[in-house]
């Protein structure tokens, strides 16, 4: 069971319910440690004082902020705490939306949001409220040291909560866009059909992480002191005509299906005895 990362009330107009938030994804990847080249021992990283040029323990330190060049004003942990605004422990919802009006760029962390026992009439009550209406809730909510606009949306049974980006902190780039008038019908047409050829339903669970799939191969091989057979690299793409291009990829398409196969994983074979 995934731990809860916020407990606090929700308020959706005059009610208020206790919830709870746990985290609903997390990234999974192969992680390394740093080993000295030598003798492959764990390299540890000491805390340095670099004025008294001496080695110094975690209990030493204190949060600094910096307001010029090499000055720092001390902020102690308890005066963190008291600056934290009210959605510390009330997150309050704000307006309803239409959920394709917001851009995905805005979206950060997924949390699920759960009832507490003595809200789950009025948990329900949004939940359906949300579902029929076709609206998302936009709240505010503060945790991990700072505050976040949220986005509340129906998810299955329940309802799943979105961390946003503030606007300043979206990126804007004058490169970030396309000129569409050199497109012609006919290869609009062409695209049309080749999206529609490869349309299918979101199913998540085929795909897979093969660069995680690789590298966990490698490791086993080399744990076993197995020779790690590397897997084939992509073959480049020649760039050609745009139709003739969408004419092949559709051609493709219409050929007999085959067997599925999976994408070949690197297989570990024994070394040659010398």
């Amino acid at each position: 069971m995934a731990a809860t990362v916020w407990k606090g009330h929700l308020t959706f107009g005059l009610v208020s319910l206790p919830v709870k938030l746990v985290t609903a994804a997390r990234a999974e990847t192969i992680s390394f440690n740093q080993l000295h080249k030598h003798d492959n021992s764990r390299v540890k990283m000491k805390i340095f004082c670099a004025a008294e040029d001496k080695e110094i323990s975690r209990a030493e330190i204190v949060k600094g902020y910096e307001y010029e060049k090499d000055r720092y004003v001390v902020v102690e942990d308890e005066e963190v705490k008291k600056m934290a605004p009210k959605t510390a422990r009330v997150m309050e919802i704000l307006e309803f939306v239409k959920e394709q009006e917001v851009d995905p760029v805005y979206y950060e962390s997924s949390y699920y949001m759960a009832p507490e026992e003595a809200g789950e009439k009025p948990y329900s009550l949004l939940l359906e409220s949300l579902k029929r209406s076709g609206y998302v809730a936009v709240a505010k909510i503060a945790m991990h040291n700072r505050e976040h606009i949220v986005i509340l949306r129906p998810s299955g049974q329940g309802i799943t909560l979105h961390t946003m980006y503030f606007e300043d902190e979206i990126r804007k780039t004058e490169a970030f866009r396309a000129d569409s008038s050199g497109v012609t019908e006919k290869e609009l047409s062409m695209a049309m059909m080749l999206v529609e050829a490869l349309a299918a339903k979101f199913e998540p669970s085929k795909y897979k992480d093969n660069y995680r799939e690789n590298l966990r191969a490698m490791i086993e091989a080399k744990i076993a002191g197995q020779e790690v057979v590397v897997p084939s690299e992509a073959q480049q793409v020649k760039v050609i005509d745009i139709m003739d291009a969408l004419k092949a990829s559709l051609a493709a398409l219409k050929k007999p299906a085959e067997p599925a196969v999976e994408e070949e994983k690197p297989k570990a074979r024994h070394k040659a005895s010398a």
